[in-house]
């Protein structure tokens, strides 16, 4: 179970740090740093980097019966926080340009977050153990089948936008070394 909000924290302690060396390339560049350059792709791919292992890790450690690789309750830790600051490195990639595909990656990773805020209050609403597991028998039975039924249709909602992101990323990767690298 998530207690305190530790990840958020610390989230947004390593978002003022990344915002501090952003900061720190514009003055001493006097512009916005772009994303085509050395610091903006170097964000960027960490970003992204980031962004990949919230999605695959966190996934692969809920869907293994046999391992344990540790706490389910760390592990979401571990994805709110990389599924904070990967966005946020994302976002000062962009160099504060929306258009075309990078716009639309953009889009789907600012709807992304927002949903996890959202099933990230639909999870705590739900009691459960060190482990993550649900505790039945605290909640009436009918308030824990509505936040079950709730969470099954944030599920529903958060997957498919993910799984979008992704694909528009990953194409925008792909353009990116084709026209920036490939071509010159």
């Amino acid at each position: 179970m998530l207690r305190g909000n530790r990840e958020l924290w610390l989230a947004f302690l390593a978002m003022l740090i990344v915002a501090g060396i952003y900061a720190l390339v514009f003055f001493m560049t006097r512009e916005i740093p772009p994303a085509y350059e050395l610091f903006g792709h170097s964000i960027g791919i960490l970003g992204f980097i980031l962004m990949l292992m919230t999605e695959t890790l966190y996934s692969l450690r809920k869907r293994s019966r046999s391992v344990r690789w540790g706490r389910m309750s760390t592990w979401l830790q571990m994805h709110i926080f990389m599924g904070l600051v990967g966005p946020f490195m994302v976002l000062l990639h962009t160099s504060w340009k929306f258009n075309g595909l990078a716009g639309v990656t953009t889009l789907l990773t600012v709807i992304i977050v927002f949903s996890g805020f959202i099933g990230r209050y639909i999870f705590t609403r739900i009691p459960r153990t060190m482990d993550g597991l649900e505790i039945e028998g605290t909640l009436s039975q009918e308030a824990l089948k509505q936040a079950r039924r709730l969470m099954a249709l944030w599920h529903t909602i958060h997957i498919p936008i993910g799984m979008a992101l992704f694909v528009s990323a990953f194409v925008h990767v792909g353009a990116a070394l084709y026209y920036a690298t490939f071509l010159k």
